[in-house]
């Protein structure tokens, strides 16, 4: 986890005069980034103060890419994170992945894949035994095949 914040307010206590403000909820991810996964429902302005002071921390920790996976039931926010560049990553029945590259150089985040590709071939070594793959999933499933 990086770091947690409770949806009620945009601040937390002062302790020892420091104003600790709080944050989304997000989890590293292998690449640099953070993943974000919204589940409590709250108001764009108060999404948008932990976004900024999220945003902020980020950036001092040298993270690249953000992802916000967004359930449907909060779709008030999506204007929000749009606006503070936030662009759609990917869009399933029941949440949308929205994505911000942090650093000034080249987006790295890859695009969201549009369909499946099958390969087929035949491998034959010296002794002419041939290399059989058996399906581990798909309509051949089980079958032996």
């Amino acid at each position: 986890m990086v770091e947690s914040m409770s949806i009620l307010g945009n601040s937390a206590p002062i302790e020892n005069g420091v104003n600790h403000v709080k944050l989304l909820p997000a989890s590293n991810d292998d690449h640099e980034g953070v993943i974000v996964d919204m589940k409590e429902p709250m108001e764009p302005d108060v999404f948008l103060t932990l976004l900024r002071a999220s945003l902020s921390l980020w950036r001092q920790q040298a993270k690249r890419g953000v992802w916000i996976k967004l359930p449907i039931e909060l779709v008030n926010l999506v204007e929000t994170a749009v606006k503070e560049g936030f662009w759609y990553h990917r869009a399933e029945p029941s949440y949308l992945m929205l994505v911000y590259w942090i650093p000034e150089t080249a987006s790295t985040i890859p695009a969201n894949a549009s369909h499946r590709v099958g390969i087929g071939a035949i491998v034959i070594n010296d002794k002419r035994e041939v290399l059989v793959v058996q399906e581990k999933s798909g309509r051949f499933r089980g079958t032996g095949v």
